[in-house]
């Protein structure tokens, strides 16, 4: 990535082919063409490289000299200071806001496929984020599993205790945890899906039970209060499909089945309720993000908010030649990116937008305590490397530099000579 050491003013200007941006749409969260990484100081980097070969035409530069000091022919039109300051140097790359990945509900397994005993054989396959258990044999008779009378609506937040849907008029409410309800839960049943069970209904206010792996008769009562607010058959016992579980509240995407309907196959698809930024970032910047950056993020009304790395994936696999001209998919998809996402604490800050495409921008290097100048102050010197004209009570001349950092139009400076408060010309 730029901002390092190895690389002067010229070389920037070489990298910064695509540097004009592309235009956002909010109507849609469909990913724009990703551009390369580019960086704010192109332009100013160009006016000072334009600069220097005016000098050089002039003879300004003194040649190959290898005076330490060349004399400066007059003096510079404008001047600045050299000052002490904390650079950061950043990367601007396209991301998309949203509310990340999506995962399905599935209806639960029929009443034949649980243990019923409380043994793990029962277990069926499910959602890895939904911690709902799947439909066994679509074959069987539909009508067994009840009819769909309930569904939510596309936006809907589903928080602890509501109802994710509605069968024979029964709600089935979202508990929060990590393992599904994959068998029966009664009295003298010991396990993690136990103690999930009890944390959910202290939290929905009801007691007379110790929160741990045991399913007590305090418990029992406790379903039993619970079943009855729901408006349930006040059984004391859970079965697999009596909640869904999930690791938090979710925003209802999209509904798959209507009331009506025989409660089988996918119900709905949900996602986190917070909104996140999406970035498919080049592979061969991986080194660059981890969690815990700090990035920019601004939206298409041009209003802005921090936010974090949250998340590196794994980079893509990029596809062969045969593949990509097969599905038709332009040279672009074959290269590699490194799925990145970013949390915006604030979500406030982020509007009304539900989904659009916005822009990012990584802070990447620090340096604290260092010597900079405008980056338009750096004279190129004939012999290579750069100087800054120094301007003092004797007139000026030209000390040389080793240039490190580039920021926010700055650049890190150090040298013989070069001190803090040091007067150095810049073009006007």
């Amino acid at each position: 990535m730029s901002g390092t050491s190895a690389e002067g003013p010229g070389a920037l200007v070489a990298a910064g082919g695509d540097g004009d941006g592309d235009s956002t749409e909010t109507s849609s969260p469909a990913r724009r063409r990703r551009r390369p990484l580019r960086t704010s100081l192109l332009v100013v980097v160009a006016i000072a490289v334009a600069a220097a070969a005016g000098l050089a035409a002039t003879g300004a530069l003194g040649g190959d000299s290898t005076d330490s000091a060349s004399a400066a022919p007059s003096g510079p039109p404008a001047t600045t200071k050299v000052k002490r300051t904390t650079l950061s140097s950043t990367e601007t790359v396209d991301g998309n806001l949203g509310y990340g990945d999506t995962s399905t509900v599935q209806a639960p397994a029929s009443s034949g496929s649980e243990s019923g005993g409380g043994s793990d054989s029962g277990q069926s396959a499910q959602s890895p984020q939904s911690g709902q258990a799947s439909q066994g044999d679509s074959s069987g008779d539909s009508g067994s599993a009840g009819i769909v009378t309930w569904m939510p609506s596309e936006g809907d937040t589903i928080k602890r205790g509501d109802a994710v849907y509605s069968v024979d008029q029964q709600k089935v409410p979202l508990l929060y945890g990590s393992t599904p309800f994959y068998r029966t839960l009664q009295s003298g049943v010991e396990g993690d899906d136990v103690e999930i069970l009890e944390k959910n209904l202290s939290k929905l206010g009801y007691d007379g039970f110790t929160v741990d792996e045991e399913f007590t008769s305090g418990t029992a009562e406790a379903v039993q209060e619970w079943q009855d607010d729901l408006g349930r058959e006040e059984t004391g016992t859970v079965k697999s499909g009596d909640a869904v579980i999930a690791d938090g509240a979710r925003r209802v995407a999209d509904t798959k089945a209507s009331p009506g309907g025989a409660l089988s196959g996918e119900l709905l698809s949900w996602t986190a309720t917070e909104r996140v930024i999406t970035v498919d970032l080049d592979v061969e910047y991986e080194d660059s993000v981890k969690k815990g950056t700090k990035a920019s993020i601004t939206l298409p009304d041009n209003s802005s908010a921090e936010a974090e790395v949250t998340d590196v994936g794994t980079p893509t696999t990029p596809k062969s030649d045969s593949e990509s001209s097969d599905s038709g998919e332009s040279e672009d998809s074959d290269t590699p990116t490194l799925p990145v996402e970013l949390k915006v604490d604030d979500q406030k800050k982020l509007g009304n937008y539900q989904a659009a495409s916005v822009d990012v921008e990584l802070k990447d290097e620090t340096r604290e305590n260092v010597l900079a100048v405008p980056i338009n102050a750096l004279v190129a010197e004939g012999g290579g490397g750069y100087a800054v004209e120094v301007v003092t009570s004797k007139g000026s001349e030209y000390r040389p530099v080793k240039v490190g950092l580039f920021a926010n139009s700055l650049v890190e400076v150090s040298g013989k000579g070069i001190t803090e408060g040091l007067v150095v010309g810049v073009p006007k």
